[in-house]
């Protein structure tokens, strides 16, 4: 009895090990580099005129490296920003993918989010797609824009800033 149960307790700690070891390899993780994007609006100096309403950042303002494992097989990428306090609800954050970065996988795809997407407060929304085929998918230097639109004079003169986040998950 005692030798039956020694291994009945052996394939027990072996199979919570395989899960921990599985649970491991199925980790996705996305990377963020860039620098804070510093939006200098011009001053207006004549009666009746507005601003130009939308600003782009450099084409790789943001740069994520992302892995993809085999064993999922794909990876949503996802953004939202966080609102410093002081905000105007006016002024709109959107943000695009404006390539597909370095991968050595020749399987592995990604897709979406070449167009502007427009980033939410608080709530993720998808901005782009990767699939591991044959192999772990893993990017890295996926370009990222950024787009300010809604600047008006009818916006109170003020310093607005946030953060945007970015997150990886299983579709």
């Amino acid at each position: 009895m005692l030798l039956f149960l020694k291994k009945y307790i052996k394939k027990i700690t072996l199979s919570v090990l395989l899960l921990i070891c599985w649970e491991i390899k199925s980790q996705r993780t996305l990377t963020v580099d860039g620098t804070n994007w510093l939006l200098n609006i011009p001053v207006i100096t004549e009666a009746g005129n507005n601003y130009a309403g939308t600003y782009e950042s450099a084409a790789n303002e943001i740069l994520l490296t992302a892995t993809v494992p085999l064993l999922l097989g794909s990876g949503k990428v996802s953004i939202h920003y966080e609102a410093n306090p002081l905000w105007n609800s006016s002024l709109v954050l959107n943000a695009r993918r404006t390539g597909n970065g370095t991968t050595s996988c020749a399987a592995c795809t990604i897709t979406g989010g070449t167009n502007y997407t427009i980033v939410p407060l608080a709530t993720d929304v998808e901005l782009f797609r990767i699939t591991a085929v044959l192999a772990l998918a893993s990017y890295t230097n996926i370009p990222v824009q950024l787009q300010l639109t809604g600047v008006s004079v009818t916006i109170p003169a003020a310093t607005y800033s946030s953060r945007i986040v970015f997150t990886i998950s299983a579709l």
